[in-house]
C-alpha cells in the first residue's frame, strides 16, 4: 500500500490547528486518520522553518530585480543585433555600389 502524500498546505492547516489549540493533539490526529509521530514532525518542521514565511518577500524582490537585470541586458543585445545589421547592410551596399566583392563573414556559431 503507496503512503498517502499530503500537500503542504494541508500540513500547515494541520499544524496551526494544532497551536490554535482549539483541540487536543490526539483529537485533530485522529479527525483526519494522521499518524501523531508524523505530525509531530510537520509541527517540528513548520515551526523551524516559519521564519522562511518573512523572508520569502526579500527573495521574490531580489529575483524580480534580477529578471529585469536580465531583461534589460537582452533589450540592449536585440538594440546592439539591430545596430550592427544596419551597419552590416550599409557597407554591403557601398561594397556593390563600389563593384568590389563582398567579403566573406563566417556565419556566427554560439557552439563555438
Amino acid at each position: 500500500m503507496p503512503r498517502k502524500k499530503y500537500t503542504a498546505e494541508f500540513k500547515a492547516k494541520t499544524v496551526l490547528s494544532i497551536l490554535q489549540g482549539d483541540k487536543e493533539f490526539n483529537v485533530i490526529c485522529s479527525e483526519n486518520g494522521l499518524n501523531p509521530n508524523m505530525v509531530r514532525k510537520w509541527k517540528q518542521d513548520f515551526l523551524q522553518h516559519a521564519h522562511r514565511a518573512f523572508s520569502a518577500d526579500s527573495e521574490n524582490k531580489a529575483a524580480q530585480r534580477k529578471e529585469e537585470d536580465l531583461k534589460k541586458k537582452n533589450d540592449q543585445m536585440l538594440k546592439t543585433i539591430g545596430q550592427l545589421t544596419l551597419e552590416r547592410d550599409f557597407l554591403q551596399g557601398c561594397f556593390r555600389q563600389a563593384g568590389a566583392p563582398l567579403p566573406d563573414i563566417p556565419e556566427y556559431d554560439p557552439k563555438g
